[in-house]
């Protein structure tokens, strides 16, 4: 495919192949972008911002909305482009297209709903000829930066909350998957989006990205990935508005009160979706000492009857990872992990991009499998005491993007609720829960800012204070 600069789409002598991460053919090919085409990319973003700030408020409501409609019309073949570019099975990848329509929708809705509010003036002393109000008005220039791992979704959860803002978006989608991105853009072009409103360029993050990032014409970062991407992205920002949604290791919590054969699908289910590559993923789980022997038998069934394969297949539940490195290094923490005295109780193996769903017992907060980000199919289980230990070692992370806790004991939860450092806290669930309206962002080293598409447009405005003196 194409990238969209400058008005055009255009394609460049280099290129760079997008893989089947599930057989490695290529499936089609993205222009490799330069400094040059960052320069031009801002340059008519600049002039989409000043257009997309005159454009009225329904206006960018109904752009949306069609959009929205178009992305109904063809979510097959967007499902089928997300499965083929990133390995999710295919009933994931039509899972995200419905979560991207709905993303979509929403941006168009609260599009209409931004406004300021009155200001009391007279309640400060000594002011009795002042009327006051606020009035948001848009950033400009949005850079949009998106991970592969949900390569429509994440995408809309940028675009379209900066869009419905009335900004202009330079959107860089993963290098490993650009095609649902591009194929979006071509959509809110049909729908009607001025021409400079939106530029699409792709290459590699590592040589584009810290000319994006750094443009002061840029006055808007909103950025999905690693925690050292998105420090190396705000030391390099300057002074810009910036949200970060970086990585974690959730937790969850499993008290002696709870369901375990409940506990133990759930685990399976939110540890292993999309071969574990999800920031949210269930990652370390800590079970009650009482139970705990019997959570990990109660764990291997449904691990190894979770169906792995080609992505395309409908009975198949968990695809590939994105690169063989990648599945390399989720085995090599394993091996590390059982060198260190923890035990592989389901899986454990891999091949090329295929690494089985594991589960790793015994875990230690010094391993890696606990200590950093997995994003992987592996869970690591570790006992805990009581309620004070079990919240003790979920909050033993640099992270804190989400959590979850399994109980019936209404004080354990409002104390996990009150003392677990995490941005999204769920109870009697896994933490991989998410509707795509909620205020979704995380605490310490996962990120600042919030997304979902009403508190996303609040990071994506700026807030002006106006004063009539009479």
């Amino acid at each position: 495919m194409k990238m969209y600069l400058n008005g055009n789409w255009v394609d460049r002598d280099e290129t760079i192949p997008v893989f089947n991460p599930f057989d490695q053919t290529v499936i089609d090919t993205a222009p490799k972008g330069t400094a040059a085409d960052v320069d031009l990319a801002i340059g008519s973003a600049v002039r989409g911002a000043e257009a997309m700030a005159k454009l009225p408020a329904y206006e960018r409501y109904a752009i949306l909305r069609r959009t929205a409609d178009l992305m109904a019309e063809r979510a097959e073949d967007f499902g089928q482009i997300i499965t083929l570019e990133e390995g999710k099975v295919i009933s994931e990848g039509r899972g995200e297209v419905q979560r991207a329509i709905q993303t979509i929708t929403m941006s168009a809705e609260e599009s209409k709903r931004i406004h300021g509010e009155t200001v009391p003036l007279d309640a400060a002393p000594g002011n009795v000829a002042q009327f006051g109000f606020t009035i948001r008005v848009p950033v400009g220039v949005v850079a949009a930066i998106a991970p592969f791992n949900f390569p429509l979704n994440l995408v809309c959860h940028k675009v379209g909350p900066a869009l419905a803002a009335g900004n202009s978006v330079v959107l860089k989608p993963a290098g490993d998957t650009p095609l649902s991105a591009l194929k979006l853009v071509e959509l809110l072009l049909e729908a009607g989006l001025p021409e400079d409103a939106i530029q699409c360029i792709t290459g590699p993050g590592s040589e584009i990205g810290d000319v994006l990032t750094g443009d002061p014409r840029v006055r808007k970062i909103t950025f999905t990935g690693s925690m050292e991407i998105g420090e190396r992205i705000c030391r390099n920002a300057g002074i810009k508005k910036v949200t970060m949604e970086l990585g974690s290791n959730s937790p969850l919590i499993v008290m002696a009160d709870a369901d375990l054969e409940r506990v133990a699908a759930a685990t399976v289910a939110s540890g292993f979706a999309n071969a574990g590559q999800v920031c949210i993923s269930t990652q370390r789980v800590f079970a009650d000492r009482r139970i705990y022997a019997d959570f990990l038998d109660a764990l291997v069934a449904p691990t190894e009857a979770f169906s792995t394969g080609n992505p395309l297949d409908e009975a198949i539940r968990m695809g590939p990872m994105i690169r063989a490195s990648d599945a390399d290094r989720v085995g090599q923490w394993i091996a590390e992990a059982v060198q260190g005295g923890a035990r592989v109780i389901a899986g454990g193996d891999h091949e090329g991009t295929m690494h089985a769903p594991t589960v790793v017992a015994d875990a230690t907060p010094d391993m890696k499998v606990s200590r950093e980000e997995l994003f992987g199919p592996a869970v690591a289980v570790a006992a805990f005491d009581n309620i004070d230990d079990a919240i003790a070692k979920a909050n033993d992370t640099r992270f804190g993007l989400a959590a979850g806790i399994f109980t019936q004991n209404v004080d354990w939860a409002m104390r996990f609720a009150r003392e677990v450092h995490s941005g999204n806290l769920h109870i009697n669930s896994h933490p991989q829960w998410r509707a795509d309206l909620m205020p979704y962002g995380g605490l310490k080293d996962s990120g600042m800012g919030k997304e979902g598409p009403a508190y996303a447009i609040q990071e994506m405005t700026e807030l002006k204070m106006v004063v009539f003196h009479q």
